[in-house]
């Protein structure tokens, strides 16, 4: 991170002509379980990693917002009071969708854009993108600190979540929910956040990872995914239209105990998506239970159920995920499951520290064996949230 640090103050010298005002980061995050439950209104258990996007940022007395990335050469103007025209028009894209698109959203929460000052500002990011470690909520909630702090707004963290999520949804246009910026925002270190969708509730919940001996390892298949396509959509959709159905807001209003009431009102499609949702929400407060009372061993099977439910009841695993897991298990993992929204990413594993380099030789040869692209597996830290760095 110092080297991050330093080189991003470098580089926003180049890009701007000054020295930065300041330096903010956001992380990426694991999700260990609650996968598409958010949207949903239901329970979700995510966790920061040690991977984080980071924005230098000074500022402007011309009204204008000019931001730029180390992953791009594009360089993007656009003046602040514009900012409501062009996303009403859709001509807000590609990647300075996601910082363009938190200036907008701060505005939908009270930030006047014709009196606070311009901006220029620059991106980096250690985070993979297209990986389910949503990356694109890191940039949103550094973005989101950073603006938060030069433009003296005082938005709380869990308003600056809804930010983002607002900035992912109707700008970006991918349907997500508002755990991935919940955890860059609120994570601790050691830590997972325990959230509830529909009250924005959160409380921290020790992980003991460490003191178990246990490391979370991510093997990042090289699947690309993109949630403003299709598939995502769709599920969010049945989720919509299975509650219709059923006369209830939201899935995270039924219990398991009205599965056999959905089956007989559900087409089968609608029924499996539903029963992942509901069973999947059980999952997450089985695990938290867990957690506070056996410890981090004893989480293994809900992992292991939570990944045959997206796979086979909400379908978006694909084979590479499968096999991830499967090979996981097989060599000394715990639990494993895919994470994040699915169609490609990654999926993540519960194991021994000391049987990680174990683990990366068989998933790799596994890989290899069935002719996929070469995997990254990798291991995480249970992170603090969004901060200052400088």
């Amino acid at each position: 991170m110092t080297d991050m640090r330093d080189e991003l103050r470098t580089l926003f010298a180049d890009f701007a002509g000054r020295a930065a005002d300041g330096i903010w980061s956001a992380p990426g995050r694991v999700n260990l379980i609650g996968e598409h439950t958010d949207y949903n209104d239901g329970f979700v258990l995510p966790f920061a990693i040690d991977r984080r996007a980071l924005v230098a940022l000074g500022a402007r007395d011309d009204g204008t917002l000019r931001v730029a990335s180390t992953f791009s050469d594009e360089v993007v103007e656009v003046p602040l009071g514009d900012l409501p025209a062009a996303q009403a028009a859709g001509t807000l894209g590609g990647w300075s969708a996601y910082p363009l698109g938190v200036a907008w959203a701060l505005a939908q929460f009270g930030a006047d854009l014709t009196a606070v000052p311009g901006i220029d500002l620059l991106i980096d990011s250690n985070v993979p993108v297209g990986a389910g470690l949503s990356s694109s909520a890191a940039i949103e909630s550094a973005v989101g600190l950073a603006l938060n702090e030069v433009w003296r707004l005082g938005l709380p963290r869990e308003t600056l979540a809804r930010v983002g999520q607002r900035a992912e949804n109707d700008v970006v246009g991918a349907p997500t929910g508002i755990m991935d910026q919940s955890a860059s925002l609120l994570s601790r270190r050691d830590a997972a956040v325990f959230l509830d969708c529909r009250s924005l509730e959160s409380r921290v919940v020790p992980l003991g990872f460490a003191a178990a001996g246990l490391t979370i390892a991510v093997i990042d298949t090289h699947v690309t995914h993109a949630h403003a396509s299709g598939g995502y959509g769709e599920r969010r959709a049945s989720c919509e239209e299975g509650a219709r159905a059923l006369g209830v807001a939201a899935l995270r209003d039924l219990s398991v105990d009205d599965l056999d009431r959905a089956r007989d009102l559900l087409d089968d499609v609608t029924f499996r998506r539903v029963r992942h949702v509901v069973t999947e929400d059980q999952r997450v407060l089985d695990t938290v239970r867990l957690l506070e009372t056996e410890g981090p061993t004893a989480i293994g099977e809900l992992l292991d159920a939570s990944h045959r439910s997206l796979r086979d009841d909400f379908e978006v695993s694909v084979p590479e995920l499968d096999l991830a897991v499967e090979t996981a298990l097989e060599n000394g993992a715990i639990g494993a499951r895919m994470t994040g929204g699915g169609f490609g990413g990654s999926a993540i594993a519960l194991v021994p520290i000391d049987g990680l380099s174990r683990l990366q030789v068989a998933v790799d040869g596994a890989f290899a064996e069935h002719g996929f692209a070469a995997p990254e597996t990798f291991s995480v830290r249970p992170s603090d949230g969004a901060l200052r760095e400088h």
